[in-house]
């Protein structure tokens, strides 16, 4: 426990470091910076989309700067190449006056890949991107290269301008963990970026972590375990995204096509892991999962007809399914049968919690008698309950749970009351 708790002391301590350190450079944008952590420490790619001048190129800068990381920067362009981007074979002589073909690295080999702009660019180059940021490789001809890792990609689109665009495929927008908006800077903030600018010298950053420290912040996140229920809290709230799933959501149904993929609940539980640290817990809750619901999915749903004809958001799609999917699903379970016990009966469960903080577990019976029912164990999101003696009677307390998940139950009341 004492080296868990130590673990998690370091991680939020090296992370507030970056966060202190590239504020002297950033003026806002806490959500912006957080957001673009959590994609480089779960091995994970972000789009920023914002009207420019907004600070998109500044933020990745600095940011490579303070974790001492090579960066390089890609205008994307109509006439751009792939070999501009991985790299090309060029012709080279060498000192016996035999030629051979020598590979000359391209942009792509750095830590931190800034591709500005990236939907000006055709098609043909985009797609260049795809193996490198799944594979952390780069093929040419018959050779493959590694990248060097943490390898990271930002791209930038301005959504405001779109003569003379392609924008990216729905494969490649699946590749990027977190799509995030950049907002316009307050009044206050405004007087900030000015009295940081237009001076003699402007603010700048130094370096405070190594690249070991970044891959030792990975292996913390990527061991942070998630809970039986959570992970199908995360797993509900993609499907409800699909028009065709089981229980689709109403707007779902009415103006969407397709919905998130698997990454997009990958994208879930890698992003709840970083919350979860960020508020020292060594687990998964909830809460973890929507603080990344709107980043994590609004890139992956797409729109049909009717939602571009009434120009829908995705995010107001997103933020009905949030309310209105529950954390616990409602099943029914069966009662545990035992020589003590009378006949099983089917019951209704309302399960009330999350990993962050214990809360009361409440059981609705749906038969009509008063008789008064004991927990009898909490195992995979099921609630198994046997009856119990007549009168009140109190369960075990913090009953065992394999899950991860403690439940505080102080009492039991009659039938179709509330523990």
């Amino acid at each position: 426990m004492i080296e868990i708790e130590k673990e998690i002391s370091d991680f939020h301590e090296r992370y507030d470091i970056v966060q202190q350190e590239v504020s002297r450079v950033i003026v806002g944008n806490q959500d912006i910076i957080s957001g673009i952590m959590t994609c480089l420490l779960t091995r994970g790619h972000v789009l920023l989309e914002g009207i420019p001048g907004l600070g998109k190129t500044k933020i990745v800068q600095t940011l490579a700067d303070v974790l001492n990381l090579k960066c390089n920067r890609i205008q994307f362009t109509p006439d751009l190449m792939p070999g501009d981007i991985i790299g090309t074979n060029v012709v080279r002589e060498t000192e016996l006056g035999e030629k051979c073909l020598d590979f000359q690295r391209g942009p792509i080999f750095c830590n931190l890949m800034l591709a500005d702009e990236v939907n000006r660019a055709t098609p043909k180059s985009q797609s260049a991107l795809l193996e490198a940021m799944q594979e952390r490789s780069v093929s040419v001809g018959n050779v493959t290269y590694k990248l060097e890792e943490p390898f990271f990609v930002m791209a930038t689109q301005n959504p405001i301008e779109l003569e003379g665009t392609y924008p990216l495929p729905e494969a490649q927008m699946d590749r990027f963990l977190f799509k995030l908006k950049i907002v316009y800077p307050s009044l206050d903030e405004m007087h900030e970026i000015m009295d940081r600018t237009t001076q003699v010298e402007e603010p700048a950053a130094k370096s405070v972590l190594e690249r070991g420290e970044i891959l030792d912040m990975r292996k913390t996140v990527l061991s942070v375990p998630i809970a039986k229920p959570v992970q199908d809290y995360a797993i509900r709230l993609t499907l409800a995204t699909h028009p065709h799933a089981p229980q689709p959501h109403e707007l779902t149904k009415k103006f969407v096509r397709f919905g998130a993929s698997p990454r997009g609940t990958q994208a879930l539980v890698l992003g709840g892991k970083v919350q979860a640290l960020l508020h020292d817990r060594a687990h998964v809750a909830c809460a973890d999962i929507r603080a990344v619901y709107f980043s994590a999915l609004r890139h992956r749903i797409l729109l049909n007809f009717e939602g571009e004809a009434e120009h829908i958001d995705p995010d107001d799609i997103l933020k009905e399914i949030v309310k209105d999917v529950p954390e616990s699903g409602e099943e029914e379970a069966i009662i545990e049968s035992t020589s003590q016990v009378s006949p099983p009966r089917i019951v209704r469960r309302e399960c009330d919690y999350d990993t962050a903080s214990a809360r009361d577990l409440r059981i609705h019976l749906e038969t009509g008698d008063e008789e008064t029912m004991d927990l009898d164990r909490f195992v995979d999101g099921v609630v198994w309950i046997c009856p119990g003696a007549e009168g009140r009677r109190r369960p075990r307390e913090r009953p065992a749970c394999p899950t991860g998940v403690f439940l505080n139950c102080n009492s039991l009341s009659r039938a179709h009351g509330d523990a």
